[in-house]
């Protein structure tokens, strides 16, 4: 007989897991801070507050080309939540001086340090609730998560890809972004226990500490992540991609736009292999197409132009030149000790993981592994594990994976094990 489907849906819902309480303001929604005079009484209350000062950013990734700041909340006990456009004034120096020494707590920290730091907030000390979450071994690690698994209520991100550079901000937006700082505090005194009892205190001030001098790195050859790169066809066409990606950002940069909404990679990709030599045929290449195809037409027929002009020994590699080792899976071929040190210093530090609960990659960098199991220092063995943490630490490990990892990959070089390919998983 046929199920019946208001019995299976009664069924489904007694079992469903009742949904957490949903997170709200304490203390109402602030007013936002677009003056002087309650940027001051901001400071005097931040000033008069205690403890750690929980912050966030709200950019406008997807709208604008420049990821500065349009919205700062920051919330500390005795002066409650604030909500701060500092599109508004020149710099929030001010609001600096006011924090002290006080701990910043933030969630996902190398986001927002370097769009504070451009309007004068730099931090001192800080607490990163989603890296101190990864030591931790949480499975997830997003805000939301976190205060459902942590503080039992659920949160509403609807507005997590808004334009935050639209102006005024509407009320539910602004509701948004001050649960964001609601109760990072809260989470961050239980992630602090729980690190202390997990013995990753140390650990975490390590990270913490490396993140308050944090700046986003410099790309090489930043044209190379163009979506669907690998469909340009041969050296010529990657010339054209780079040309038409450089002065896509040129312009973007001078409006302020995301370089994507002007034309999108995947009409990079079909002008470049096309090559049209005028504004009518670019036009009619199929898969050409964006808001600023035809009107900044010359600009990206001149670019396809310079390519065409370029002789070939100036064409770019078809491969990105690295200072690093080779794709790890030619190392069997190229050099099998290299592959049966990285394999057996894989194991390893797999069961290091499972040991500590703590992701592989927070353990220590991959690429940093990699590059000394392919070339290993060439020292006494006394002195092997000496070097290793040595060179560890140029390349910008703290020392407590210093600590772990170089007894492991020091062994991995003495005694490399069976001569075997290390996988795909591997990269």
């Amino acid at each position: 007989m046929a199920e019946d489907k208001s019995e299976r849906a009664v069924e489904e819902t007694v079992e469903e897991k009742p949904e957490a309480p949903l997170l709200t303001l304490r203390d109402g929604l602030p007013p936002i801070v677009e003056t002087r005079a309650a940027l001051d009484e901001v400071v005097g209350a931040v000033a008069a507050g205690t403890g750690p000062i929980g912050l966030d950013a709200e950019r406008a990734s997807g709208y604008r080309y420049s990821a500065r700041a349009y919205l700062i909340q920051l919330r500390r006990e005795g002066a409650g939540t604030a909500l701060i456009d500092p599109i508004a004034f020149d710099d929030l120096n001010d609001l600096n001086e006011a924090f002290g020494g006080a701990e910043w707590i933030l969630h996902a920290a190398s986001q927002d340090i370097p769009c504070l730091r451009e309007v004068g907030l730099v931090p001192t000390a800080l607490f990163d609730t989603e890296l101190a979450a990864r030591l931790l071994g949480y499975p997830r690690v997003g805000l939301a998560t976190l205060v459902e698994v942590i503080v039992g209520k659920t949160m509403r991100k609807e507005h997590s890809a808004a334009d935050w550079s639209k102006r005024p901000l509407p009320e539910p937006w602004l509701e948004y972004a001050a649960l964001d700082v609601e109760v990072l505090t809260e989470l961050r005194d239980v992630l602090a226990a729980e690190l202390e009892a997990s013995g990753k205190t140390e650990w975490a001030r390590q990270e913490f500490e490396a993140l308050l001098s944090y700046e986003t790195p410099a790309r090489q050859d930043p044209w190379r992540r163009t979506s669907g790169i690998h469909k340009a066809k041969g050296r010529r066409a990657l010339a054209a991609v780079r040309e038409l990606w450089t002065v896509r950002d040129e312009l973007a940069a001078d409006l302020d736009t995301t370089p994507g909404r002007l034309i999108p990679d995947s009409a990079m990709i079909a002008a470049a292999n096309a090559l049209p030599t005028n504004g009518k045929m670019l036009m009619d290449t199929a898969g050409f197409h964006g808001r600023g195809a035809r009107r900044y037409l010359d600009t990206w027929v001149e670019a396809l132009k310079r390519a065409r002009a370029l002789p070939d020994n100036e064409l770019p590699p078809v491969a990105n030149r690295s200072d690093g080792p080779p794709q790890v899976r030619s190392w069997p071929d190229r050099d099998p000790v290299a592959a049966a040190r990285l394999n057996t210093a894989r194991a390893a530090v797999t069961a290091l993981s499972e040991e500590w609960n703590t992701p592989v990659e927070n353990l220590l960098t991959p690429d940093y592994m990699r590059r000394l199991l392919w070339s290993p220092p060439q020292v006494a063995d006394e002195e092997l594990e000496g070097a290793v943490g040595a060179e560890l630490l140029t390349l910008g490990a703290r020392q407590w994976q210093v600590d772990l990892m170089a007894p492991i990959i020091a062994e991995a070089i003495r005694n490399p094990g069976e001569l075997d390919s290390p996988g795909a998983e591997a990269e």
